[in-house]
């Protein structure tokens, strides 16, 4: 990674600055957009953040105490890196909590499986629930029965997540946990046990939120290999299958969640905002290290890097490490509170926002840019791509739709987002999972993210360009 950098750098930097006037950023805000990319690959503060959240605070459930102090330890962090307008904002937020979950096949071949609840979700009465599995091989079977037709059964539903780069086959069974349990009681199911949205085939389960409130079951995930080994019991008995589950997971109380706020506040155009950052809890069965400590240690060490800079950006940057991203929550609200708070308190301040993106996918390399529609043929896209063309990094001819999960709420309200797109081609083994440590992160590879965001950052921080007058027509 390295050496390919430094032998690519001198070619094509020349080749950047040959063509100074036709881009956007002049030959000098180009030249050191290159050397924040080189600076990064050398030494970033993100591995000795990432590392120090994990290990001082470990799991950081939404509005929990351990995710509580991990918001005082970032504030504190960013006053010490010299950040800017550092605040910590509360929001109210019902507490849930994992308790205890345990699922078995009764009969005809009795044997524990491997679970865990599903975030959100009820609990089970004391004694818990037992009944027939209505086994379902895809999400659309189980879809495709009538109301009153599950009545009594445990619905189940073992469809695959398919691995992709892009994370698409998450994409599209996310909403088998998600909806399930509510589309399993509406056919009258008494609980609801699916397979684990993973892509590996070890005996853990993923956890994840699903939809909460009134009509809903209690509702579980089950490891990859004991989803296939119920598809073997199926085919060895024309017995029904009958399973128990126990839950005792639910919402305790009223607690807090925070956002925590930082910037470097621009110097010729401090109003313009651009709005980076990564969620700062994690679920509860590992310690949020690829989901999303990576993501929020990424985007301040890029931050960090443009703060050192001997002269200020013309716009300012703004990292947030969004608070409760991952648990449900009872309507209306449902999830990304953190995000849906950040965006409504700021309502008038949307027209100055000029864009916004987030790191919430592990640390797996970057490998394509993503401009907002409009933005493909223009003197900007020319400069970022001559700049992070050294790291792998291509541009992606399709617009950005989206910044990932915590920008939804202010693109809603008409931000532009812009996406570095990582490979997350192993991202779903580990994802939601007691799994999700420390060691799954390659620091070499987040070296790389760190450049790529650094670099992209000062050239939009310093350019003009405007992504809203870039749409095309509605």
């Amino acid at each position: 990674m390295r050496l390919s950098v430094r032998i690519l750098t001198a070619s094509v930097l020349a080749l950047t600055l040959a063509a100074g006037p036709a881009l956007a950023q002049d030959a000098r805000t180009v030249r050191e957009a290159a050397q924040l990319r080189d600076r990064a690959l050398q030494d970033n503060v993100a591995y000795a953040l990432v590392s120090e959240l994990t290990t001082r605070f470990g799991p950081r459930l939404a509005g929990s105490e351990s995710e509580q102090a991990s918001a005082r330890w970032g504030a504190d962090k960013f006053r010490a890196m010299g950040f800017d307008n550092v605040s910590i904002e509360e929001f109210p937020l019902a507490l849930w909590t994992r308790g205890q979950a345990r699922v078995e096949i009764v009969s005809p071949f009795p044997q524990p499986l491997e679970v865990v609840s599903l975030g959100g979700s009820s609990a089970t009465p004391a004694e818990g629930i037992e009944g027939e599995a209505a086994i379902f091989e895809t999400y659309q079977q189980l879809l495709d029965q009538p109301e009153g037709s599950l009545t009594g059964k445990i619905a189940v539903v073992l469809q695959d997540t398919v691995q992709a780069q892009d994370g698409r086959g998450y994409g599209a069974t996310s909403p088998i946990r998600g909806n399930g349990p509510t589309e399993a009681a509406r056919r009258g199911a008494v609980g609801y046990v699916l397979r684990s949205l993973g892509t590996h085939d070890h005996r853990f389960a993923h956890t994840g939120a699903t939809r909460v409130g009134e009509g809903t079951v209690p509702s579980f995930a089950m490891s990859p290999p004991d989803a296939d080994q119920l598809r073997r019991m199926v085919r060895f008995t024309d017995q029904p299958v009958r399973m128990r589950l126990f839950s005792s997971a639910g919402f305790t109380g009223q607690s807090v969640s925070q956002n925590v706020i930082g910037e470097v506040r621009g110097s010729g155009a401090p109003e313009e905002v651009i709005v980076i950052g990564g969620h700062l809890d994690s679920w509860d069965l590992g310690t949020g290290a690829i989901d999303d400590g990576a993501g929020v240690a990424i985007t301040a060490a890029a931050l960090k890097l443009i703060e050192e800079m001997p002269r200020k950006p013309r716009r300012t940057i703004r990292v947030v490490w969004w608070g409760s991203e991952e648990v449900s929550q009872p309507a209306p609200s449902q999830g990304l509170a953190g995000a849906r708070f950040y965006a409504s308190s700021r309502a008038a301040e949307m027209a100055n926002h000029v864009a916004i993106s987030e790191s919430d996918f592990g640390a797996g390399p970057i490998y394509s840019l993503a401009l907002p529609a409009g933005a493909a043929d223009t003197d900007f896209r020319r400069a970022a791509e001559a700049v992070l063309t050294p790291l792998g990094v291509l541009f992606d001819g399709a617009p950005a739709t989206g910044g990932g999960p915590d920008t939804g709420p202010t693109v809603a309200l008409g931000v532009p987002a812009f996406r570095l797109n990582q490979d997350g081609t192993d991202y779903f083994d580990t994802h939601h999972t007691a799994d999700d440590v420390l060691d799954r992160i390659d620091p070499e590879a987040m070296d790389q993210n760190v450049a790529a965001w650094a670099a992209f950052l000062w050239l939009l921080a310093n350019s003009d360009v405007d992504f809203r007058a870039l749409r095309p027509a509605q």
